[in-house]
């Protein structure tokens, strides 16, 4: 490692970027590195201007996938390399286009999720689309983030290491507690339960169950929450990211052929 790699790394790591910036970052500026087979150091303005044309013209990057690279330059010249440049001018962003998200209708939503057959998958999806959540802040939900009380999901250190509320919905709620009415199937390693207690569905203090692979019973006197509580997996599962991802790809590949 370089020395100028190294003291990048530690200025990544004092501001506290999250880790995957940080890896984004340190490639950006190893590839734009290569590319003229120099230091950064000895690269100025007009490199950095030919590498943004390469990037444009040549490799024909996105204009989102260019703007990391640029942050990831900004970031080196301007606070490891201490530069005082106008760094609008030496380096500038494209201009991203402005587009509309495609809405699902309900009756899209409801198609969608009910070509997902197994049920922890399809508690993952339906809590990421209720409740607005990506797939790592879904999968990283413990009982006591779920506030019956108040309605409300406590997401902890999500996009951006912060910490919001969500709305839990009724639909939702009934969703988590019981699998969404698929209850006495198999559910395999992704499984947590809490305790009932005198206020129904509210979570209690009582430790997550972790590392079991039963059948959800239909005649259990305690609520079960399916789906996305457990970070860490059983010896026989593949990472949870990995399978909720690819459930998402798994399922729209479904809703697509079933049309």
């Amino acid at each position: 490692m370089t020395s100028l790699r190294n003291r990048m790394i530690e200025d990544l790591q004092v501001r506290n970027l999250s880790t995957n910036t940080q890896t984004c970052y340190v490639e950006h500026v190893s590839r734009f590195a290569r590319h003229f087979g120099k230091s950064p150091e000895e690269l100025g303005p007009e490199e950095i201007r030919s590498y943004q044309v390469y990037l444009t013209n040549e490799k024909k990057l996105a204009p989102s996938s260019i703007v990391i690279a640029v942050s990831a330059l900004r970031f080196l010249y301007r606070v490891t390399l201490h530069k005082d440049w106008v760094f609008e001018d030496i380096i500038p962003a494209p201009k991203k286009p402005q587009t509309l998200p495609v809405v699902l209708s309900p009756e899209e939503a409801l198609q969608f999720l009910d070509s997902v057959e197994h049920i922890k998958h399809r508690t993952i999806l339906t809590t990421c689309y209720a409740g607005g959540l990506r797939i790592s802040e879904a999968i990283s939900l413990q009982p006591n983030h779920i506030d019956s009380q108040r309605m409300v999901i406590r997401v902890e250190q999500g996009k951006g290491q912060k910490d919001r509320y969500v709305m839990l919905s009724p639909k939702l709620l009934e969703t988590l507690r019981h699998g969404g009415g698929r209850s006495g199937r198999h559910i395999g390693c992704f499984q947590a339960t809490f305790q009932a207690n005198t206020s129904p569905g509210t979570p209690s203090s009582r430790p997550v169950k972790r590392h079991t692979c039963i059948a959800a019973s239909p005649n259990r006197s305690r609520h079960t929450v399916y789906g996305m509580l457990l970070p860490s997996t059983c010896s026989n599962a593949e990472p949870t990211s990995a399978l909720s991802n690819f459930c998402l790809v798994i399922a729209a590949w479904r809703l697509r052929h079933d049309t």
